[in-house]
């Protein structure tokens, strides 16, 4: 089973969103759907380097994710109110590092799509023998808060969720 359906989450997920695009359950879209759900895993397993985890803490998840939304709402307003009302000069654009314990590939793949999609900071790299994270900030007031901010609203959950 593992060899024909090496991500069965994966193809089931491919499965629902074919036949929600196509808005039919027609046999020909059930037969279709079926086909790419069993070919594009197989076929991108190379591109994939490490194997998929089990999907853990999904309270943990969910509160993450939450929190996530709200802070990428409040950072929208706010980096909405600095482009319109603040003049450039007033800006105070840094990059800060902000020292990491996570190890897990899975985990910093997920931090890094969170950090990215709250406007206003940017995931520059993991800085070489150190794993800090170069972060760029647009308008930097508190280089503290966002060190604590990222390593407990962010990096502790992680570490419950990917590193055991």
């Amino acid at each position: 089973m593992n060899r024909w359906f090496p991500s069965p989450p994966l193809s089931i997920a491919l499965l629902t969103v074919w036949l929600l695009l196509n808005q039919s359950l027609a046999p020909a879209h059930l037969l279709l759907g079926t086909f790419l759900a069993v070919v594009v895993p197989l076929l991108s397993r190379p591109l994939r380097p490490l194997a998929p985890v089990p999907f853990r803490k999904p309270v943990v998840m969910a509160r993450l994710l939450a929190s996530s939304l709200v802070e990428i709402v409040r950072s929208c307003f706010n980096v909405s109110r600095i482009i319109l009302f603040t003049k450039p000069k007033g800006l105070n654009s840094q990059f800060i590092r902000v020292p990491l314990d996570l190890k897990n590939p899975h985990g910093l793949a997920l931090l890094s799509c969170l950090i990215n999609s709250t406007p206003g900071t940017v995931w520059v790299e993991i800085l070489p023998g150190t794993h800090d994270l170069a972060l760029h900030v647009f308008d930097l007031h508190d280089e503290q808060w966002w060190i604590d901010t990222i390593k407990t609203r962010y990096e502790q959950p992680l570490i419950e969720i990917f590193d055991y």
